[in-house]
């Protein structure tokens, strides 16, 4: 669904495939918050995250066959997964701000095609972003 036209530019990267790069990630971007995803939910009926390196992410899959394969791949295939489909602006620009802390979206975890939306300007809310300097 998301493609993301990964290219290896080599270790660095000069202004063109910076400038390439950003532009990538926004048509990504705007993909993702006009889709609906599908967002499983725990043993609470919450939706599911995960925390890693002090962010709560939200795990989100881009279509049921994604959220099967995860769901293989952790080895729970055999249980029934509730989920909730929202979009993705839903999710970045409300859900992610009433989360207790950082936060952001995990979609298609696990997976050849996963991609991040960190907690970061321009993808959440200014007000629950947090800057390369650590603070919120």
């Amino acid at each position: 669904m998301f493609d993301t036209g990964d290219h290896d530019s080599g270790p660095l990267a000069g202004p063109a495939e910076v400038t390439e790069a950003r532009r990538r990630f926004a048509r990504l971007l705007g993909e993702f918050r006009r889709t609906a995803v599908l967002v499983p939910l725990d043993e609470r009926d919450s939706l599911w995250t995960a925390d890693f390196g002090g962010v709560r992410w939200i795990c989100a899959f881009s279509d049921a066959p994604a959220l099967a394969r995860f769901a293989y791949a952790r080895g729970e295939s055999d249980r029934e997964w509730a989920y909730r489909s929202l979009l993705g602006a839903r999710l970045l620009d409300a859900v992610v701000p009433a989360l207790p802390g950082p936060g952001g979206v995990a979609l298609d975890a696990g997976s050849h095609d996963g991609m991040l939306f960190p907690p970061v300007a321009g993808v959440v809310p200014d007000t629950v972003a947090v800057d390369l300097g650590g603070r919120r």
